[in-house]
């Protein structure tokens, strides 16, 4: 997770240095950032524990067979890394803002936790922990709500201004301030122009090497779409992608944005395609259409418009940047979010095995032998995990997307604003679970898979829930782990502090939970939703009990690239 590459180092060793386009704020550049005043002088201090912090991660080699590659492709690979380092300072510049002066306060700290200090604010792209509700670890500034997308002196009225006006909440443009105060919409394209054309020029000479026609046209329309910030063409060419190099880069998804869930933040992946496993899941994808057709809630609010291509592919990650490198690693995606796309052609399911297996061995499986009952424990299983998280990314797919409220279109994720993101990730999870079910009764499953599916969607929450209750999947879990545990479908052993999963109540617990979840999206109820997360999004004293005796497990892992070149 540290931006440098191959190795572990320091935030000041960073691989690309930007500087901004003429009469813009560059991604280095704190000039706009409200003067920075607030930073203030004078050494930070440090959490006591950031040892314990760092040791959270555990550095892992992540390694992906590219040796197959012709010459061409593999050149093409290294301009993609290239272009992908871009992304992280890019992202450095949206999570962090004013970061070359809290960097260099940072960089100062002397004595026995600076160090740990400054991998760890590589690690969480900034002062923030990811884990802990976004509290400082080093120094006591307060975390901003609006990142660097948004003036940090926002009034009532103006945050009013944004939720209003669709240039200022658009996904792609950054809120500043003008000579007279007010508010204004830059987009992406003009305020990074300088980083984004040396991207697009990067992204240009892969599409030149490579032999893949497919890919050709997709890496040239997204050298043009990262200045123009119309992605439409791009991501519709990223879906006919048929090449042996997978490559997902730009601004796409809205966690950052804890101020209205509006804005896209920058990350990129470099992956090579495994082929025989691709068409091995391949036939689950016929089964959307049938699969938004079973969904407990009403038929008006299902959603048979979306495509049905919806590709899959099983990828192993060469490297990753940005948003997706914050904090806990994703394992798999299902991109992209635009609900044109969607109806047009559905999303793609890209799944990340190697990091998905590195998280099973190293997590995963010491999660299920410390938390998990002694006679349910067997039935951890890899293949369960790996599967749960391929209907997890086709969750995203199915279920409310546009709306049609009070004779005015919009979509579930404008409505529901901030709440977006954890309802998104609770649904998504909960349909990785409910769709086993409806397919086990397919013929797709033996039923004993049910129970391996169970139990390791069990260990799976603790380990999202560790991710922290203030990062969307962290809340998404502890809510499913709040809702089953009052429900009786996951039981407490009190002699072994263990859990165990009632497989007589589960199914229906995780289908009702669904069905509301469902209908909150269906109706753009973001009250409603708040609601339930202020309810179930908790972390209760048996649940900090039972993760405290995780302690000696990693939380994540820290990826260090080996096949991403020097």
């Amino acid at each position: 997770m540290s931006p440098c590459l191959p190795r572990l180092c320091g935030p000041l060793a960073l691989l690309c240095l930007l500087a901004p386009a003429a009469g813009a704020q560059g991604p280095s550049s704190s000039s706009n950032a409200a003067d920075c005043a607030w930073i203030g002088d004078g050494a930070p201090s440090v959490v006591a524990d950031i040892a314990a912090r760092l040791a959270a991660y555990a550095p892992t080699e992540i390694t992906a067979s590219v040796a197959h590659l012709p010459p061409a492709e593999a050149a093409a690979l290294r301009k993609l890394v290239e272009a992908a380092r871009i992304m992280d300072e890019l992202f450095w510049a949206q999570a962090c803002p004013c970061r070359e002066e809290i960097e260099a306060r940072v960089q100062a700290i002397a004595g026995p936790g600076g160090e740990a200090a400054r991998s760890y604010f590589a690690i969480n792209f900034g002062p923030w922990d990811r884990r802990f509700e976004r509290q400082p670890f080093v120094g006591d500034w307060p975390h901003p709500r609006g990142a660097g997308f948004y003036p940090r002196d926002l009034t009532d009225a103006e945050k009013e201004l944004i939720q209003a006006d669709a240039r200022l909440s658009a996904l792609q443009t950054v809120v500043r301030r003008d000579e007279q105060g007010g508010l204004r919409a830059i987009p992406y394209g003009e305020f990074w122009r300088e980083p984004l054309s040396r991207c697009a020029e990067l992204l240009r000479e892969a599409a030149a090497l490579t032999g893949s026609e497919s890919l050709r046209r997709f890496l040239v329309a997204r050298a043009d779409a990262l200045l123009s910030d119309d992605t439409l063409e791009s991501d519709m060419l990223w879906m006919d992608l048929d090449s042996p190099i997978e490559i997902t880069i730009g601004p796409y998804e809205t966690y950052e944005d804890d101020l209205f869930g509006y804005k896209a933040a920058f990350e990129a992946f470099v992956t090579v395609v495994d082929p025989v496993e691709s068409e091995r899941l391949a036939r689950y994808k016929g089964e959307l259409p049938w699969l938004e057709a079973q969904l407990p809630i009403a038929e008006v609010h299902k959603n048979p418009h979306r495509g049905g291509e919806s590709p899959i592919r099983v990828v192993d990650e060469v490297y990753s940047a940005g948003d997706t490198k914050a904090g806990i690693q994703t394992i798999a995606f299902n991109l992209p979010n635009d609900e044109r796309v969607r109806e047009a052609k559905g999303s793609k399911k890209v799944l990340l095995r190697n990091v998905m297996n590195a998280k099973f061995e190293q997590i995963l499986r010491p999660i299920g032998a410390e938390l998990v009952a002694v006679d349910q424990r067997a039935r951890l299983d890899a293949e369960a995990f790996f599967l749960h998280t391929l209907f997890h990314e086709m969750g995203h797919g199915l279920g409310p997307g546009r709306l049609m409220l009070d004779g005015r279109e919009t979509e579930v994720r404008l409505e529901l604003k901030d709440t977006y993101s954890t309802i998104e990730e609770a649904k998504a999870d909960l349909l990785g679970s409910w769709t086993v079910w409806q397919l086990q009764g397919k013929g797709y499953f033996p039923a004993e898979h049910l129970d391996r599916q169970a139990v390791t969607y069990l260990a799976g929450l603790f380990r999202s829930v560790r991710f922290g209750i203030a990062e969307a999947h962290g809340q998404a879990n502890a809510i499913q782990f709040n809702w089953l545990r009052e429900q009786g479908a996951v039981l407490l052993e009190p002699e072994t502090g263990r859990y165990r999963v009632d497989m007589d109540r589960f199914p229906g617990a995780i289908e009702e939970l669904l069905r509301r979840v469902l209908v909150l999206q269906a109706e753009g109820d973001c009250a409603a939703a708040r609601e339930l997360i202020a309810k179930y999004a908790t972390m209760p004293a048996e649940l900090f009990a039972a993760l405290q005796r995780l302690a000696g497990i990693a939380v994540d892992i820290q990826p260090v690239f080996k096949d991403a070149g020097a």
